[in-house]
């Protein structure tokens, strides 16, 4: 039986359409390449390192397939999430990772979703390499903008589509990269009001202390987590090195050092921060956990002692935040972003737990 999220505030899970193979990906990073290429030769830098990450039954699903796409929503219901914010790649007219996203709204019956436009550019600075750009991002004009909203209106018709207000909710990942922003949601918001809607719902990402709220005509941010709050403070504040692992991790050939930090000091950096007097309406985040170090070997970040324990209190404490600020949402970071090491998908070591700790705050909270 599915648990049924009873409460205003909902649960929002991202959601990366990769785990497919594409013939740029075959360009760029070698023949059949996917995020679990990643995954599978990752290796542990330190003692007790999580590492490799292993889905539950070796389950390296391929995101082409429908059924794939199905057994995820089916997943995502029955623990209770509301829905999936699935990362949209333009460039300029240029698609990369939709195919999974354009038989989803072919499909009949799915999850609540929206979009977040994941507007930067494609470098290979993605796994710690250079930063040779791969694909370039160019915003243009109302001729541009006008091409991207008849991409996106299909998808803002459908029916499963999360709309405020009769208003289709879209989200930016980073506004401030954008010139004319405000132009190009305005003009957004006015193709919608022509097609039956009572505007566009924009959403801003907070996911860097240097890109909160940029655009005047947005509707409201969503603290991307635990990217925001590892920006906003000092490192000092947040981090824990020891000095065991650190002698372990650096190495002065390359140079290269793994961001250490604490998964509770993080989390109540979050739970704490005050948004009382925030201009925007505030939908928060969350996280499951954080290792790109499937990605980016010696410089990646990883988070120390996260469990799917800590997880149910900590997003507990978060929801009666959200409640106290009267926000719709919290957006979990993700559902399976396997090579940042962030996803409630099931896994060899924890199976379900992320996903029943889901369930239990659902069902306590009715």
């Amino acid at each position: 039986m599915n648990i049924s999220q009873n409460s205003k505030v909902k649960f929002i899970a991202f959601h990366l359409p990769q785990f497919h193979t594409f013939p740029e990906n075959d360009k760029w990073w070698g023949k059949d390449f996917t995020e679990w290429v990643n995954v599978k030769k990752a290796v542990p830098l330190f003692e007790d390192h999580n590492q490799p990450r292993v889905p539950l039954n070796k389950n390296y699903y391929d995101l082409s397939h429908i059924h794939t796409l199905e057994e995820q929503m089916e997943l995502a219901e029955k623990y209770g999430l509301y829905g999936f914010c699935y990362y949209h790649y333009w460039f300029n007219g240029k698609l990369l990772l939709e195919k999974p996203l354009e038989m989803m709204l072919k499909m009949k019956d799915k999850i609540n979703y929206c979009f977040c436009w994941a507007n930067e550019p494609w470098t290979r600075a993605w796994d710690g390499l250079t930063s040779e750009v791969l694909m370039p991002q160019y915003y243009g004009g109302e001729q541009e903008w006008n091409e991207h909203f008849q991409y996106l209106l299909p998808f803002f018709k459908d029916s499963s589509y999360i709309k405020n207000e009769n208003k289709p909710m879209f989200v930016i990942y980073r506004t401030s990269n954008i010139p004319n922003c405000n132009d190009m949601i305005l003009y957004f918001d006015q193709k919608c009001k022509d097609n039956g809607f009572d505007g566009i719902y924009l959403v801003e990402e907070k996911n860097t202390f240097q890109n909160s709220v940029k655009c005047e005509a947005s509707d409201a941010v969503i603290e991307f987590e635990p990217m925001y709050t590892i920006s906003r403070h000092v490192r000092s504040n947040v981090q824990l090195v020891t000095d065991k692992i650190n002698k372990i991790i650096f190495d002065k050939k390359t140079n290269s050092k793994l961001g250490i930090f604490e998964y509770d000091k993080v989390w109540k950096n979050i739970l704490g921060r005050k948004r009382e007097n925030c201009e925007k309406k505030q939908f928060l985040g969350a996280f499951v956990d954080w290792d790109n170090t499937a990605r980016r070997g010696k410089n990646g970040t990883v988070f120390l002692h996260s469990s799917p324990e800590r997880f149910e209190k900590y997003l507990k404490l978060q929801l009666e935040n959200a409640k106290k600020i009267d926000s719709d949402y919290i957006f979990i970071n993700a559902w399976n972003e396997w090579s940042e090491g962030t996803y409630l998908e099931p896994d060899e070591k924890h199976r379900y737990a992320y996903l029943e700790a889901i369930a239990k705050i659902i069902d306590n909270d009715k």
